[in-house]
Parts: C-alpha cells; sequence; structure tokens
C-alpha cells in the first residue's frame, strides 16, 4: 500500500490523506482511508471482474497527479437513518485546478455540466420529473472531470450504499457515504475518450443488441385482449417485421396457485422485511412480493423462469419498475436485469440478449440498455434528453434513450416531430406513453410531410450502421457513443456547456430544441477543424444538422421499412471529409448481426482511405480484418464539399458534381 496516511483524528472525526495502490493499467489507482478500511470494504459490483480493483499491479512508477483527502465520521443517529451504517459516515474531497468542467453523475436531469450540482445516487422512482430532481432511477457515483488544459480523470466512488455527490464548491468532487468504500481515479489523461476507454475496459461498457423494430407486450396485456396464445401471436408480428419485447416487473403477484409465487415461496426467495417475513407491496397486479437478487440462489432462479418464458416467442424482456418502484435499492435493477440476461442466454446460446431495464448501478451496462424514465410532454424535458443521454454514455452506460414525445402527456405535432428528429440519432430510440396519453408512433404526426419521413429514414439507416458494431473492435472509436462534442476540443471552455449538440464518432450533430424558428438557421459553436454540412437531400427545418470532421469517412445504409428488409448485399455509400491534408479515414464493422461468431473471428472490420491527389480524390480498401466474406454490393462515394456541396461517385461510374474534381477508385480497389 503506497502513499501516506497522514492521519489525524479526536473522539469522533479521523481525516487525512488517503492511501493507494496502482490497480487495472497505468494511470489507475485505488484510494482508501486506510490499509484497516481497504481489508473490509465490500466487493465490487462494478467492476466486471471485482478482482482487479482488489488486486494491485506491480512495475508501475506513475503516482497520482491528485490525491483525495478523507473525513471518517463517527455515526450518530441521524446518520444511520440517511445512510444506513453503524460505522459512520466517509467525507472524501479531491480538489482540481480552476476552471475544471464536471460531467457524468450517471442518470441526472438538468445541466449537462455539472458543476454546482447535488445528487444522491439512490434509485427512486421519479414520475414526472424536473431538472431540480437529485435521485431518479440509476445509481452512477462517477464524475469525469476535464481540467482547463484539456486532460481529463475519471474518479469512481465505487459503493452500492446510498452516496451522495456533491459538486457545489467550484474544481471540487466530494463524496459522501457509509464508511468505508474505495474511490478509483482514471488518469488524468490525454483526453476525456482516453478516461472513458480506461473505464470502459473496467467496467466492460457493450452495445451488442439487437436493431429492430419493437412491440412491446406485456403480460396482462396478454389475459385483458384473449391473447390467450401468445407464441401465434407473436408469430404474426414476425411476419410483419416486428420484434416482441415482453415487459417483466420484479413484482409477483402475492397469490397462491399463482405458478411463480407458488415456487418462489418454496424456495424461499422473496425479500424480507425486518422481523423474516416477505415483503408485500402494491404494484400493477395488486399485492405483490419481491425477488431478493442480492442472493445467488435467487438469481439463478429467476434465470431459469426466464429460460422457459423465452418459449413464446420473446425476442426481449424489458425489466419496468424495478428500483423497485415502491422501495429504494441501489442495486436491485441491475442484479435483476443481469438475472434477466443469464435466462436469455440459458434459452439460446447463440443469440444475442436484448434486456431494457429502468433502473441500474455502474455495471449494468453489461447486461442492460436503458432509458430516461418518466419524462413529460413538453419542450423543457426534449432539451434535457440531450444531456441526460449524454452524461449516461459519460458515465459508461451508451445504451439509451428517452421517450420520445414524452411519456407524460400529450406532445404538439411540432414538438413530437422535432423530437422524433432528435431521438433518432440517439443509441436507444422509441417511441412511449403512459395509459391515456395519445401513442407517440411517427406515423401518427398530423403534420409529417414526405420530405420530414424521407429524412428521418435516412438517419435510422445511417444509425442502424453504427449500432450493429461490436465493441471491442472500435473500443477506441466509439466510446460512449453518444458524446458532448467538448470532447472534440476539449481545451475550448466554450465547448463545454453547449447543450444542442453532440458528436456520434466523428459526425457532429446540431438539434432545434426550442420551439423558435429562428435557430433553424443558426449555425452552431463548432470545435476548431474542418466540419462539412451535409444531409441526405430530405432537408427539414425539424431535422438535426449535420456537420462531418474532415478526415472522416462514415458509411450509411439505404433506407428500409424495417430491418429485416435489410441485406449485406444492399449498396453501401462511404461519406466522406478530407482533412486540410486531404485525407480521410474510416471504418466498417460487419458481421452476422447476431450470435457469437464475431468472438472466433467472423466478422469483417474494413478500413477505408481517401486521398487527394491535385484534382483526384482516389477512395480504397487500406486493410481489412476477420474472416467474415465480404458482401457483393456496389459501392457509392459522397465527396463533401462544404455547405452541403458534394460529389457522388459510384464504383466504376463517377457522377460530377463540379468540373475540376473527379472521384477515382483504385485500380486494386476489391470492395466484391
Amino acid at each position: 500500500m503506497a502513499g501516506c496516511e497522514g492521519i489525524s483524528q479526536n473522539s469522533n472525526v479521523q481525516s487525512g490523506k488517503m492511501v493507494y495502490e496502482p490497480i487495472h493499467e497505468e494511470g489507475v489507482f485505488r484510494f482508501d482511508c486506510s490499509v484497516d478500511a481497504r481489508c473490509v470494504a465490500f466487493p465490487s459490483i462494478s467492476f466486471q471482474n471485482p478482482i482487479v480493483r482488489e488486486r494491485p499491479i506491480k512495475n508501475v512508477t506513475v503516482v497520482p497527479t491528485y490525491v483525495p483527502t478523507f473525513e471518517h465520521e463517527i455515526a450518530k443517529a441521524t446518520d444511520i437513518t440517511t445512510f444506513e451504517s453503524e460505522k459512520g459516515l466517509q467525507i472524501v474531497n479531491i480538489m482540481f485546478p480552476l476552471s475544471t468542467s464536471f460531467y457524468g453523475t450517471g442518470e441526472v436531469s438538468g445541466p449537462l455540466e455539472r458543476t454546482g450540482k447535488k445528487i444522491e445516487t439512490w434509485n427512486t422512482d421519479a414520475y414526472e420529473y424536473g431538472a431540480k430532481n437529485t435521485s431518479l432511477y440509476q445509481s452512477h457515483p462517477w464524475v469525469l472531470a476535464v481540467l482547463p488544459d484539456g486532460k481529463a480523470i475519471g474518479v469512481l466512488a465505487d459503493t452500492t450504499r446510498r452516496c451522495e455527490i456533491d459538486l457545489h464548491k467550484s474544481s471540487n468532487i466530494k463524496f459522501t457515504s457509509s464508511w468505508p468504500y474505495p474511490v478509483i481515479t482514471f488518469g488524468p489523461f490525454a483526453s476525456p475518450t482516453d478516461v472513458l476507454s480506461s473505464f470502459s475496459r473496467a467496467v466492460e461498457s457493450t452495445l451488442s443488441a439487437l436493431s429492430a423494430n419493437l412491440y412491446v407486450i406485456s403480460t396482462k396485456t396478454i389475459l385483458q385482449e384473449g391473447f390467450y396464445d401468445p407464441k401465434s401471436f407473436v408469430d404474426s408480428l414476425h411476419q410483419k417485421g416486428f420484434r416482441a419485447i415482453w415487459v417483466l416487473d420484479p413484482g409477483i403477484k402475492n397469490e397462491k396457485g399463482y405458478f411463480a409465487y407458488d415456487s418462489g415461496s418454496e424456495s424461499n426467495i422473496w425479500t424480507q422485511t425486518a422481523d423474516g417475513r416477505p415483503f408485500v407491496g402494491k404494484v400493477w397486479p395488486g399485492p405483490c412480493v419481491f425477488p431478493d437478487f442480492t442472493r445467488s440462489e435467487v438469481r439463478s432462479w429467476w434465470a431459469n423462469l426466464i429460460k422457459n418464458f423465452i418459449s413464446n416467442g420473446v425476442d426481449g424482456l424489458w425489466n419496468d419498475m424495478n428500483e423497485p418502484s415502491i422501495m429504494v435499492v441501489k442495486v436491485y435493477g441491475m442484479l435483476m436485469a443481469k438475472s434477466t440476461y443469464k435466462g436469455m442466454k440459458l434459452a439460446n446460446k447463440h443469440k444475442r440478449p436484448f434486456v431494457l431495464s429502468r433502473a441500474g448501478f455502474v455495471g449494468s451496462q453489461r447486461y442492460a440498455a436503458t432509458w430516461t424514465g418518466d419524462n413529460t410532454s413538453d419542450w423543457e424535458h426534449l432539451q434535457m434528453s440531450i444531456p441526460m443521454v449524454l452524461n449516461l454514455g459519460l458515465s459508461g452506460q451508451p445504451f439509451s434513450g428517452p421517450d420520445i414525445g414524452g411519456f407524460i402527456g400529450n406532445a404538439t405535432p411540432k414538438l413530437f416531430q422535432t423530437w422524433m428528429g432528435i431521438g433518432s440519432m440517439f443509441p436507444f430510440c422509441r417511441g412511449h406513453s403512459e395509459k391515456g396519453a395519445n401513442h407517440h408512433e411517427p406515423w401518427g404526426i398530423p403534420v409529417a410531410t414526405p420530405t420530414f419521413f424521407a429524412g428521418i429514414f435516412s438517419l435510422l439507416c445511417m444509425i442502424k450502421l453504427v449500432t450493429s458494431w461490436n465493441w471491442e473492435h472500435i473500443l477506441a472509436f466509439f466510446i460512449a457513443y453518444c458524446i458532448s462534442n467538448s470532447s472534440a476540443d476539449p481545451t475550448d471552455l466554450e465547448l463545454r456547456t453547449q447543450e444542442n449538440s453532440f458528436l456520434l464518432g466523428p459526425l457532429l450533430v446540431y438539434c432545434r430544441v426550442e420551439n423558435n424558428h429562428e435557430l433553424c438557421i443558426t449555425k452552431p459553436k463548432l470545435p476548431e477543424g474542418i466540419w462539412l454540412s451535409f444531409d441526405f437531400e430530405d432537408s427539414h427545418p425539424d431535422l438535426p444538422k449535420l456537420y462531418l470532421k474532415g478526415g472522416s469517412i462514415i458509411p450509411v445504409a439505404p433506407p428500409h421499412e424495417y430491418v429485416d428488409e435489410a441485406n449485406p448485399t444492399d449498396d453501401l455509400t462511404l461519406i466522406v471529409a478530407l482533412d486540410e491534408r486531404g485525407k480521410a479515414e474510416g471504418l466498417l464493422y460487419e458481421d452476422d448481426g447476431d450470435g457469437y461468431e464475431y468472438s472466433n473471428g467472423g466478422y469483417l472490420l474494413t478500413t477505408y482511405v481517401a486521398r487527394q491527389h491535385c484534382s483526384t480524390v482516389t477512395v480504397k480498401v487500406s486493410k481489412a480484418e476477420g474472416s467474415w466474406k465480404r458482401p457483393k454490393r456496389h459501392l457509392h462515394v459522397k465527396l463533401l464539399l462544404g455547405e452541403g456541396a458534394m460529389i457522388v461517385g459510384i464504383q466504376d461510374k463517377t457522377y460530377f458534381g463540379i468540373k475540376d474534381v473527379d472521384i477515382n477508385f483504385n485500380p486494386d480497389f476489391d470492395e466484391n
């Protein structure tokens, strides 16, 4: 154990600098109040492999740049009530240079930059939440700090107990939770992306899931609507191109004769009250009992129930109300999602499970996507959905999105149309509304035009290719998926508080988030460098504006009504933006779209490059990785020129947009 404890103490408080050890990889440190505190801290749920947090690495010469200080306050009765510990409070402070900006803190409402905010990580059913809520459905005791020089450091308070993150003091992070817990720092590294790369390798962020039209089914709907043959019903949905995502809440109806209740009672599965009786709470079915997912035997019991349930034609499972909504438990939702994920894999080890979970904790992203809960149909929540998704991504949960149009209330046509344009760019994209509100599907927009729908289809098809990529092969590029555009130029302090634009890799998405037509013609503040605007010849004022970073190539698929219409042999379009040297590069990852053959090399990772020489731009494959066979297809190239202008080329045939520029394919080019 390195470092100097420097502990001072009186009858009620111990304080000093935290001691540290290097873990995980170079630049990552674990801090504890003392050697004794390290020995009695609870194991990690956040880390994909908990042993990594416990095992120091050797031969590390780097020392921490920033060392936290701590105070250990001996417990008082009021503290025990608030933080559920008789061992007292541990208060940790870590100070950074002035003008440091803070991000992350998980699922939070309010602004993107978190300075001045206080967050309590304690999963809460926050119906109709607003910008001032301090607790929502998920808990991420994590802060990403971007330093004035553009370098960044991530700080994790690795505790499953109630934890307060206090960012009221400028450039200072303060954690308060039950003693003892370690603090893990990642960096400082050269950029926020480097911090998130390291963090993601520790907690294993992933984005391998279905990309499909989703139809939600609840068991309540099946009984009320008379679908007593759910398998036939789902088969009919499959024929129309839909996937069936079934809702499973943790509340099991407290009723003898119901097989799940009888099975759970026989095995003593239920969460118990202090006097040892099953806890009973009222949810949708009425009085319910709740599996205790903190026990491994309960997680196995649930996974086997899921395994049998999948035979009904289940394509995915949606874990809702799993904070749970009638009580608060920080890791309950995560452990339920883990059990659900395991059950789906038991049912079919050759398919990638799709699990959606409202509640979560650091590490939930290994098992489930998420959404931002019970939002409201108004312009404030449209605007707030962008920083919420970004901060989830900046906290290691990349697969997220809001209920498009708002869950509560009825969106106006203009609001919903604008929200559809923005929501189509998020990793998780769906419309969802509460009972009694209008259904939020795009075909229900009264004022939608063919141009608007064409634009939505184009955006969705572009995202389809991005979301099918495999995390392991694009980790350095894809980090957090949606990321604040300040990451493109972290030294630009003005970019750090922009909330109406974000990055999808090298693509900057600029969104109109207010009911103000003047914003449609406003040019956004762009990061330093070349950023070329473009659209798909379907420009519409309610759709986001797109800018591609110079030096980049992105792949785009053609429009389809639903995913199953797509084919690997479909035409592929490369959108090219040259940098100041006349060069560009981009990746395309492809595999079967399901299963795990990619782990045995069954994928194709292609690197495309473009080079300009005089008036000619040459496009070619510079390298390819993987054993997956390249599909036979036509390749299109769109060379961006700025202000929406472009030149379009097709392999073996070129269309000219400007006389003195040509697009050639290298003689050795072998897309087919």
